[in-house]
């Protein structure tokens, strides 16, 4: 029986253009699948009805249809501060914390004509690559619910994968949208540096942080990225040379071009850290070589770069510099996730020179790979080396076992972060259970419009926009 969640998100917004349904309908409709069926998947931290009924009845009463989202459900990450919307920031410290004033990225989606309805699960502070925290249920992936859904951004793409929103929002710091996009079988995309500006607040963590979508498809995402990229003018924020090449979603739509693809499963972190792809890792990408080489495209192995030895102690410099920065009072230290409260004392034993040093060292290794990368359109790798992880895998009271893993599971997508570059999984593989596998492209600065063609390729040989899990 058809629903409307059935619709891809830029069907939904053709039909609330043209009258066919309007927004509070749509509105009800998530908000109804929200209530019968997040409670065995831990994608809401709080559920805002009211508001978002109150917002529909504004949007259909007032004549600004074209908006980019114009009526489209949507919600903020629980590291996004929403006026009025309890804002805990996946942690007890911030228990009870209602703000008076939203970020930036929020009134930016409100400047859309999106309807916030609620808060997405997001672990503490967004420092974990996973969504399991003290203060929520753990985001799992639909496809299997006693997997994670990976994180941070792990309530936004469990939403998105169940059909409880048509696209999301997320972050991405150390790879917070594809991490969990590739668990859930979704599309998600990292924007350059620059491209879609990070605000203010708890995200910026030197640079790494850039807002991204999450998607079923690449069109849907592809909408959302061009919504955020127009959204208006932000405060306290740099925005790179501006696109002239038209919206992206039309870059999506035609999926056109031959390029040039080089080919690595290369990891700074395999320095320090033990780098074990799973055989599954390696089947997505090489059954996403296999299309691509039948589309045309040209591909080699990427030469190994070499070794990086100073890279997981200039990352883990910069990750502990940011939590130091956290506005938690002394007495509520003790409230922290222990991962948390190693990330933030070692933070604060940091000097500024320690500081400096990494920040040089991550800024040279930005202008190497950029260097290495430069003959290429695009980079392709596994998104991630293992399965969705069982929900309880990670070691929660050893902090720097637990990094490790985070390191294990998700060793090429930080690296993206430090140089700034666009980044998207793709969900191209379905192991025997069903559980989805993807690979990572990673683009030239600025040339999100090539890694969205290539996706929109490889989708129509390989359908995964057809693809749903059980609450379907």
């Amino acid at each position: 029986m058809f629903e409307l969640h059935h619709l891809s998100a830029v069907d939904q917004l053709d039909w609330l253009r043209r009258g066919e349904i309007s927004p509070r309908e749509l509105v009800d409709h998530y908000l109804a699948r929200i209530e019968r069926l997040d409670g065995d998947l831990g994608a809401f931290v709080t559920v805002t009805p009211e508001q978002a009924r109150q917002r529909a009845e504004e949007l259909a009463s007032s004549p600004g249809r074209a908006a980019a989202l114009w009526g489209l459900p949507l919600a903020d990450k629980d590291l996004t501060a929403r006026a009025g919307v309890p804002t805990g920031y996946g942690s007890r410290a911030f228990s009870g914390y209602v703000p008076e004033a939203s970020d930036e990225l929020a009134d930016a989606l409100d400047a859309t004509g999106g309807i916030s309805l609620g808060k997405t699960n997001a672990p503490e502070f967004g420092m974990p690559s996973y969504t399991e925290s003290l203060v929520a249920p753990p985001a799992r992936t639909p496809w299997d619910t006693a997997r994670g859904a990976g994180g941070s951004s792990g309530g936004a793409a469990v939403a998105v994968s169940a059909g409880l929103l048509p696209i999301a929002p997320g972050s991405d710091g150390g790879g917070s949208v594809r991490i969990p996009a590739a668990a859930t079988g979704l599309v998600g995309l990292k924007p350059s540096r620059g491209r879609v500006p990070a605000g203010t607040g708890l995200d910026g963590l030197g640079g790494l942080v850039v807002p991204g979508p999450l998607a079923r498809s690449v069109a849907d995402a592809a909408l959302l990225l061009d919504a955020l990229v127009g959204a208006g003018e932000y405060d306290h924020a740099t925005r790179a040379p501006s696109w002239d090449g038209g919206a992206y979603l039309n870059a999506a739509v035609r999926g056109e071009g031959r390029f040039q693809l080089g080919v690595t499963r290369w990891s700074p972190w395999s320095d320090e850290y033990e780098i074990a792809p799973h055989p599954e890792s390696d089947d997505a990408l090489a059954l996403a070589l296999r299309e691509l080489d039948a589309l045309g495209h040209g591909i080699e192995d990427l030469p190994d770069p070499g070794a990086e030895p100073g890279y997981a102690a200039a990352f883990r410099t910069v990750w502990q510099s940011g939590a130091a920065g956290i506005p938690v009072e002394e007495e509520r230290l003790d409230l922290l996730e222990p991962l948390t409260r190693w990330l933030v004392d070692e933070g604060r034993k940091l000097t500024a020179v320690d500081l400096g040093r990494a920040i040089s060292w991550l800024r040279d290794f930005e202008r190497r790979t950029i260097r290495a990368f430069s003959g290429y359109d695009a980079i392709i790798t596994p998104t991630l080396a293992m399965t969705p992880r069982p929900i309880g895998w990670y070691d929660h009271d050893d902090p720097e076992r637990n990094f490790a893993q985070q390191c294990a599971y998700t060793p090429w997508t930080s690296f993206v972060n430090v140089v700034g570059l666009p980044a998207i999984t793709l969900p191209v593989h379905q192991i025997a259970d069903g559980l989805p596998m993807g690979v990572q492209l990673i683009g030239r600065p600025g040339r999100e419009d090539v890694l969205l063609a290539i996706g929109a390729q490889l989708e129509r040989r390989l359908h995964w926009d057809r693809r749903h899990p059980p609450q379907w």
